[in-house]
């Protein structure tokens, strides 16, 4: 029987080591995104939205006593990233549904959505590989 010699072990536990090492990738564990609704008075709703690269999406409640909303949205983006709103009315029809990109002007967009039913709307914001930082907000419309 043979005996097999220290340095040979040592380099086989070695060469094992830098393989699952090297082989591990923690990168994207690191990635987030993080959405925050901050609820205003009856009528208005906003919040604020990071990430590092991350995706996330959230869904809520906002009432609305009147047929349209104003909206606002606006990014600080360090590289790349989507941000993306859409509205559905009392009765789930999209009034809105605007992105902004991080690679491309502009980094803001307002306005009035589209007519629709009164009542309780969805509002539905969306992150994908977002880097940065952005706020957004709306209100009953005119």
């Amino acid at each position: 029987m043979k005996t097999v010699k220290p340095k040979y072990i040592f380099l086989t536990v070695f060469s094992a080591l830098i393989l699952l090492v090297g082989c591990n990738n923690d990168d994207d564990q690191h990635l987030f995104a993080n959405i925050t609704i901050n609820e205003g008075p009856n009528g208005d709703i906003g919040g604020d939205f990071t990430g590092n690269g991350g995706s996330t999406s959230q869904t809520f409640e906002y009432q609305n006593g009147l047929t349209t909303a104003d909206y606002n949205a606006d990014i600080t983006v360090s590289a790349n990233g989507i941000f993306q709103m859409i509205v559905q009315d009392a009765d789930g029809t999209i009034v809105l549904d605007r992105s902004l990109n991080g690679t491309m002007e502009p980094d803001s967009f307002s306005g009035v959505t589209s007519a629709g039913t009164s009542g309780t709307w969805s509002v539905t914001i969306i992150l994908i590989d977002f880097n940065g930082d952005g706020s957004f907000s709306l209100s009953e419309g005119d």
